[in-house]
């Protein structure tokens, strides 16, 4: 299945944003697994406000300078793993991301955005609001979805919400795995994380980071399912797409056919993929955003004002966090950055 276009259909009401952010950085840090830890276990690419770095409390949002988002009101962080190519003859290169489609200027391509991932915030689906009342996140609020220690396909299979796309195009939807695809993919691999979208309502993390959220969640942005009393509070369905040019590496894909693709924390199967994520957005802009009838680039595009405020592609590029962990990560490793050879982190 495809997506001819990303665009509603007219006459009907809507309250969802989809916007890109570029990379602000990519590094060995973890602010929520690793607290502090200076490098932490594996590579991410992170993306949103420049506030970013190894221990992140409080409110982030009131303490950064720019973001990489095309809201300038987002200053929050949203990061994943690091996908690499392993060769036969056992070094790695990190595989590029590009931009999805239709991330700019009310609805067109912006092939110029810095890498990074395309978050979207819905309510009830693409097509109706629902009748829930949806809260946005509140200042400190931080979860994680997925978690690197998964590492069987019946695990993987019982969270809907992480999943991969073999893209034919960059408009490729519809068929989903819980693991990397094991061919070629035409125009590389889309990774999908969807949140959990119930909150207890009291707390603004837990120490594993997710027991404050409960999932009721679906996957293929299908409405999630009610909450429960032990999490009552409907916030936004908080998903991100990450977009992987496999393509680069297709005259190197393995003689004996297998598939070559690794997580930073060395998973080749693509079991353990997992996402963080900590609010940051100013004032009330997520619950005006919320409260409005808007729908995806209506509701702001890069530089065009909506009813969040913008800013260009080239400014989200200008954003940037100066990498506190120097090592290589771009050229052809002799192994993953912080993984032994043959070891695989659960941090």
């Amino acid at each position: 299945m495809k997506w001819l276009s990303l665009l509603p259909l007219t006459g009907l009401a809507h309250a969802s944003l989809r916007f890109g952010c570029s990379t602000v950085s990519l590094q060995r840090l973890d602010p929520l697994v690793e607290p502090g830890r200076i490098p932490s276990a594996h590579v991410h690419q992170i993306v949103g406000g420049n506030a970013f770095n190894a221990s992140m409390e409080g409110d982030i949002g009131e303490k950064g300078s720019c973001t990489t988002c095309a809201y300038t009101e987002d200053f929050s962080n949203y990061w994943t793993a690091v996908m690499y190519f392993r060769h036969e003859n056992g070094s790695y290169k990190r595989v590029p991301q590009y931009p999805n489609a239709q991330l700019g200027t009310e609805g067109q391509d912006a092939p110029n955005i810095n890498s990074g991932m395309t978050i979207y915030y819905t309510q009830k689906d693409f097509y109706d609001n629902g009748e829930d009342y949806i809260t946005a996140f509140q200042p400190g609020f931080r979860m994680t979805v997925g978690s690197p220690t998964v590492d069987t396909l019946e695990k993987a299979q019982a969270q809907p919400g992480l999943r991969y796309t073999c893209l034919q195009t960059i408009l490729t939807r519809g068929y989903e795995t819980p693991d990397f695809p094991k061919e070629p993919c035409p125009a590389g691999i889309m990774a999908i994380y969807h949140f959990p979208a119930c909150w207890d309502g009291k707390n603004l993390d837990s120490p594993d980071h997710q027991s404050h959220m409960y999932s009721t969640t679906k996957g293929a942005f299908q409405e999630a399912g009610p909450c429960p009393a032990s999490h009552p509070v409907r916030v936004p369905q908080l998903a991100y797409e990450t977009m992987w040019n496999t393509t680069a590496f297709e005259d190197m894909w393995p003689k004996d056919g297998s598939q070559p693709f690794v997580w930073s924390y060395n998973d080749d199967k693509g079991f353990g993929t997992h996402a963080d994520y900590v609010f940051g957005w100013k004032g009330d802009s997520l619950q005006r955003a919320m409260n409005s009838s808007c729908f995806f680039h209506d509701c702001g595009s890069p530089g065009v004002q909506g009813i969040l405020k913008t800013q260009t592609v080239e400014e989200m590029n200008k954003c940037s966090v100066q990498n506190t962990v120097e090592e290589d990560t771009e050229g052809w490793l002799t192994e993953l950055p912080g993984q032994k050879m043959g070891m695989r982190f659960t941090a």
